[in-house]
């Protein structure tokens, strides 16, 4: 069992804290008017969450991949949806930490760890999810700046975000594809749908659930990026850089899918000890009992590949296997939580009266974003090969 230190209980505990007393009591009808939760986030920019694994000399807590983790699990039992306003933020400001020169560290961490400025990440397209080395959005090199055409979907904070982290082909002659990819930290006005000439932020995308948080496309037409803004110096190092940022992502999704999870047998457990039939409260009857036990158990397992897979990648290690068993795990078992405390719910379960119809719907999200379970399938049975080579 994971040994938290005292600054990391202190962290986790003042999120719990703010989410019983501020998130929980809103979230359901902020969810159901698809309302951006303006003053929470103002709320966990107070709090420093926005620059929670930021070095401190950068003005962030410099805190670990598995506080962060924590966090999450905290936020997305309140409300997925906050945990998406961190989430692209957390892997721009990885991202920029690791790879970034000094002067871009400079420039931006310290607005990012305030919240100040807020980030997104632009690497899907229209015709290209899984399939990231099929990207077409390209960055032609033109004097001292770059030439940018494409379009970018399903962006996370596509509006309200300063920066937008974006997968670009500065090389379409490589072959392979992914040796040609770069990325660029594209600087924008928050809030604005036309920031910058040759930029256009699309209208936020209506979702099943995940809602609250802006899911948004981006178009490039002849959009001029001055080349300083490439992360680090030199190209072709995007596709590794999306990669390492990644095995973040998962664990965040991992996370968020312990939140949800943990929320729904909260809501299933306390119910079937309230709600009565044939005489008896239902978790007295063996088919109730059936599907709490099952929650539990995948909830715990969950739990503890999330926190595998994030102390691996605290430590420094290679850790793309263990994100990838984290994901799909913690992902598909959100799903099967979420529906069985629909099914112990009965009728209730499916009115917007109960918080399970919200957590049913916003638990598939978390089987697609960063990457489907068929693609984290395909990561894990690779890794699985070159580990165990004959």
């Amino acid at each position: 069992m994971l040994e938290l230190t005292d600054t990391q209980r202190e962290i986790v505990g003042t999120v719990r804290d703010f989410v019983e007393k501020t998130v929980i009591p809103v979230a359901d009808d902020m969810e159901h008017k698809d309302e951006y939760p303006e003053a929470i986030v103002e709320q966990m920019k107070e709090m420093g969450l926005f620059g929670l694994n930021i070095p401190e000399e950068y003005g962030g807590i410099g805190e670990s991949l598995t506080t962060y983790a924590l966090c999450v699990v905290e936020l997305a039992r309140g409300w997925m949806s906050l945990s998406g306003v961190l989430n692209t933020h957390f892997m721009a400001n990885y991202l920029i930490g690791k790879f970034g020169t000094e002067e871009q560290r400079q420039k931006h961490l310290p607005k990012m760890a305030t919240g100040e400025i807020r980030c997104a990440l632009a690497m899907s397209e229209p015709e290209a999810g899984s399939d990231v080395q099929a990207i077409r959005t390209k960055a032609v090199k033109d004097g001292d700046d770059y030439v940018v055409n494409g379009q970018k979907m399903w962006l996370t904070n596509g509006l309200r975000s300063g920066i937008v982290m974006t997968l670009v082909k500065t090389d379409t002659e490589t072959d392979p594809p992914y040796k040609g990819m770069s990325l660029l930290i594209i600087e924008k006005t928050p809030g604005e749908p036309k920031p910058s000439p040759g930029l256009d932020v699309g209208k936020n995308i209506e979702k099943m659930g995940y809602k609250g948080v802006e899911t948004t496309e981006m178009t490039f037409d002849d959009y001029r990026c001055p080349q300083t803004q490439l992360l680090g110096t030199e190209e072709g190092k995007g596709f590794g850089q999306v990669l390492d940022g990644m095995e973040l992502g998962r664990v965040n999704v991992a996370a968020r899918a312990v939140g949800v999870s943990t929320r729904a047998f909260e809501e299933a457990i306390k119910y079937s000890q309230e709600r009565k039939a044939f005489g008896k409260p239902i978790c007295q009857h063996q088919a109730i009992q059936m599907h709490l036990a099952d929650m539990a158990t995948k909830l715990e397992a969950a739990r503890l590949l999330m926190l595998q897979a994030s102390t691996k990648k605290d430590a420094g290690e290679r850790s793309d296997l263990e994100a990838g068993m984290a994901k799909l795990f913690a992902s598909e078992a959100c799903h099967d939580i979420t529906l069985a405390a629909l099914r112990v719910h009965g009728g209730y379960g499916y009115s917007k009266e109960f918080t399970v119809e919200r957590l049913y719907r916003d638990a598939p999200f978390l089987l697609i974003g960063e990457g489907t379970s068929e693609i984290q399938k395909q990561v894990i049975a690779r890794r699985l090969l070159e580990k165990y080579k004959i």
